[in-house]
């Protein structure tokens, strides 16, 4: 299933450690709008928690799709941020497996590959917002 999407941030946290400059860690959670090849539509919840200094680090986060059918898959996603000498965000190395699903959906196993490119952070935001493509890759268990 190809897609592309749209993600913005819902509610942010971020928290200084103070152990060494920017180090700090982060609660991030994100809407996003999926659009499928097929012209199917979805929406997505993210929950995402980093672990920074500088941009750089680590990160893991969940995110349940909901298609209008009321099906859903839910991913894991974890990996690593790189951040330039500034901090800005840089390119990600994250892998994604799909750990549920329910509806048409049940019994889902997969992965979902995706590649975004994020807005500059704005005043006032704790994260960018995002345009992405990717892709989901499935099987199902046989009826």
């Amino acid at each position: 299933m190809n897609f592309k999407s749209y993600t913005w941030v819902t509610r942010g946290e971020i928290v200084p450690i103070g152990d060494v400059e920017g180090h700090h860690v982060t609660l991030i959670m994100r809407g996003t709008f999926y659009v499928f090849e097929n012209g199917e539509l979805a929406t997505g919840d993210t929950v995402t928690t980093s672990d920074l200094t500088k941009g750089s680090g680590s990160f893991r986060g969940y995110t349940t799709i909901k298609f209008g059918d009321g099906s859903t898959i839910m991913v894991k996603t974890q990996g690593t941020l790189g951040g330039t000498a500034a901090g800005a965000l840089g390119s990600s190395g994250a892998t994604s497996e799909i750990i549920k699903g329910a509806g048409r959906f049940e019994g889902i196993k997969g992965t979902m590959s995706t590649k975004t490119k994020y807005l500059p952070v704005e005043k006032g935001e704790v994260a960018p917002k995002g345009y992405g493509e990717g892709t989901i890759t499935y099987t199902l268990p046989g009826k």
